[in-house]
């Protein structure tokens, strides 16, 4: 039996839909733990691509079953979106795609409300829009409607218009959004996207437990990254969950003990989406722009452009430590084919002194300071086999396994499936 957390070690982006999906072929469970429709997992499969918000990374392996977990807040319209487009390209659900009866649903006033409050406050956070924060608002509130909730309509029915028609006062009178809701034509709405989620939910927190206990090899998937951990990340520049190790435990239910392994999804530079501080960020200059090319970095949920740096060794020291990282994996390597020199952020300078630490409520007042190595200047996409790197990108791996004192155990070369290399 194994029971594998796989986390996002940075600004989220890192690539760990391709990974999980690579995992999944000895997988019987992944269980997405965290999040809603903000994420966005791309999978590449013999050249056709699969982008997975909700639903987890391993549905394209025929034989894997997968949870949507309690720590997640569903969009039931995105769910029905996301079911038909795996229909379409022949991926079949039925019976292997489960929704915990205790996760939270986002409804249309729950995205009202997230895009007017973004456009209120004085410094934008970035939000998708998608509602994520709204939902986790209700649910922390006591407010919330449940997936449970549905197995009775006339509950539901009344939650619905309760929660429509109280947003639409707050629409109306605070954000002055003279539009707001038309309640009856968004309740009828919602209410049968409500109903579509009901084949799919189960008691997941019984089910995952009873696996554990047959030996069953689970895969618990978070979205976004730690460092926009609403606990441990640059605040208020985060997400509105617990992406780290941590939130997998109570986002599944599944006790701490049962772990045995935490794998860190890491780029091999740094990118982020929205606002926020960024140390190593490169701002209008040719690394920048090499970086976002090459790594085709626009946002798979939003299509928005990537902010992109090098990598920040301090930085992902402090995810490997509030993680629990045991082993990394290291993905798009190949992006960095083009430079002769490749620079890390091995130090801050932060208060005029030096630090390995990561000031996680000042990070935008450092100064990186970077060691340089030399680059590869050859094309490794599509690479898998360890040995016919070239010794340059082999220095690079074993500088950073050398800093933050764990093994980086798998290394992906591009976005197929079979682009990837076993340590």
């Amino acid at each position: 039996m194994s029971v594998a957390i796989i986390v996002g070690s940075q600004w989220g982006d890192e690539g760990k839909g391709k990974i999980v999906d690579y995992l999944s072929e000895n997988t019987d469970i992944v269980v997405r733990f965290q999040g809603g429709a903000n994420a966005g997992h791309t999978i590449v499969l013999n050249g056709k691509q699969y982008i997975l918000h909700l639903i987890p990374a391993g549905i394209l392996r025929k034989n894997t079953e997968c949870v949507i977990g309690n720590g997640v807040v569903i969009d039931p319209i995105a769910f029905k979106q996301e079911i038909n487009m795996l229909k379409e390209n022949g991926v079949d659900v039925n019976g292997r795609l489960f929704i915990s009866e205790n996760a939270n649903i986002i409804l249309p006033s729950h995205k009202a409300i997230d895009i007017q409050k973004e456009k209120k406050i004085s410094i934008a956070i970035g939000t998708t829009g998608r509602g994520i924060g709204p939902a986790y608002t209700d649910k922390i509130s006591r407010e919330g409607i449940r997936v449970y909730d549905i197995k009775n309509e006339s509950v539901l029915r009344s939650k619905i218009q309760n929660h429509l028609e109280e947003s639409n006062l707050l629409l109306k009178n605070y954000y002055n959004d003279l539009n707001g809701i038309n309640v009856d034509e968004e309740l009828e709405k919602t209410f049968e996207h409500c109903k579509f989620l009901l084949p799919f939910v189960k008691n997941t927190t019984q089910y995952l437990n009873d696996a554990i206990g047959s030996n069953k090899n689970i895969i618990l998937e978070g979205a976004q990254g730690s460092l926009l951990d609403i606990d441990h990340g640059t605040y208020p520049f985060v997400t509105s969950s617990n992406p780290t190790s941590g939130g997998a435990c109570t986002g599944a239910g599944i006790s701490p003990t049962k772990i045995n392994k935490v794998i860190g999804i890491t780029k091999a530079y740094c990118t982020r989406v929205g606002n926020g501080p960024f140390p190593t960020e490169q701002i209008n200059n040719e690394i920048g722009r090499t970086l976002s090319q090459r790594g085709f970095e626009f946002g798979s949920t939003t299509g928005r452009p990537r902010r992109c740096g090098w990598l920040d060794l301090v930085a992902l020291k402090y995810s490997v430590m509030i993680n629990g990282i045991t082993e990394i994996v290291l993905t798009k390597l190949d992006v960095l084919d083009e430079f002769d020199e490749i620079k890390i952020a091995t130090k801050y300078v932060f208060n005029n002194e030096k630090t390995d630490v990561f000031p996680v409520n000042d990070c935008a007042a450092v100064i990186p300071e970077y060691t340089t190595l030399k680059g590869w200047e050859k094309n490794i996409v599509g690479v898998n086999n360890f040995n016919a790197l070239p010794i340059e990108a082999k220095n690079y791996i074993k500088f950073i396994e050398e800093y933050v004192k764990v093994p980086i155990t798998i290394i992906s070369t591009g976005p197929d499936r079979k682009d990837t290399i076993v340590v």
